[in-house]
């Protein structure tokens, strides 16, 4: 079954009380899985033969998967209806995905969608027992907000990896546009082939910054990710010395979300 016919044939939302049920068992099965990849999945991936390489792309695609079963499970059980466009279009040598930020489960639904991904993630989510474990073996980049660590990501994207962003670094606050900050914009200008915006929605708003995880929507959400066309980043890189080209790479990011997103939140309306 296709993602849209998903949507299109799950429209009746199951009641409040099942929902709470659900998303209260996702959260534990999430937390479960990832103390279960640490300890025992990835050990025993380690002893597989194989490089260093092979074993990094061993544990994104394992990852990759576990996280697409995951949504699975939030989309079987009633917690959400979701769809993807262009998702053919993602996973790219070299490429940047660059996507706003407004819910929880914004990361694991890209990574379920991208077999072989990097990803940039919260210093914090290091030492989470639940995520340390796939973090590390997947060998994402810490947002550490370093020159160390603009480097590490631009070094990932000349090597060919596919490298996801949130340029907001957080959750955007509900009621407020998003805030980039130049270092997504910076870290595409030093190493990216091709920059790839994601637009991702959620309607209703749910698993936001300001929100505990027990405060679930009236109604199933929906997760809608609009994968936009290439940017190329060197034709920015022309405008001007590095500080310059940054900001104004920064600002087209900027506006192009701000605009896709008030259409999105228009076609919600109608909806």
């Amino acid at each position: 079954m296709d993602l849209v016919s998903q949507h299109a044939l799950s429209r009746h939302s199951p009641p409040y009380w099942w929902r709470l049920i659900a998303t209260a068992l996702s959260f534990a099965l999430f937390g479960i899985g990832g103390v279960a990849l640490r300890v025992l999945i990835f050990p025993l991936l380690a002893l597989l033969p194989g490089d260093a390489l092979v074993h990094r792309r061993r544990a994104r695609a394992t990852v990759s998967r576990l996280f697409y079963l995951f949504v699975q499970f939030m989309y079987r059980s009633g917690v959400l209806t979701y769809e993807v466009e262009g998702a053919e279009r993602l996973g790219q040598p070299g490429q940047m995905v660059i996507a706003n930020h407004p819910s929880l489960i914004d990361v694991v639904a890209l990574i379920a969608f991208i077999r072989d991904a990097n990803c940039v993630v919260k210093q914090s989510l290091w030492d989470n027992p639940c995520m340390r474990g796939p973090i590390r073996a997947a060998g994402y980049i810490s947002n550490s907000g370093s020159l160390d660590m603009l480097d590490e990501a631009a070094g990932a994207l000349r090597e060919g990896q596919t490298l996801i962003v949130f340029p907001e670094g957080t959750r955007t606050t509900p009621g407020q546009p998003p805030r980039f900050h130049r270092g997504a914009a910076a870290i595409a200008l030093r190493g990216a082939r091709i920059l790839t915006p994601v637009v991702i929605s959620a309607s209703p708003t749910t698993l936001t910054k300001a929100e505990p995880w027990y405060r679930i929507p009236s109604r199933r959400f929906h997760l809608r990710l609009r994968v936009g066309e290439d940017l190329d980043p060197a034709a920015f890189a022309r405008l001007g010395p590095a500080p310059v080209a940054s900001r104004k790479l920064n600002d087209h990011l900027h506006q192009y979300f701000m605009k896709e997103l008030a259409e999105d939140e228009r076609s919600a309306t109608r909806d």
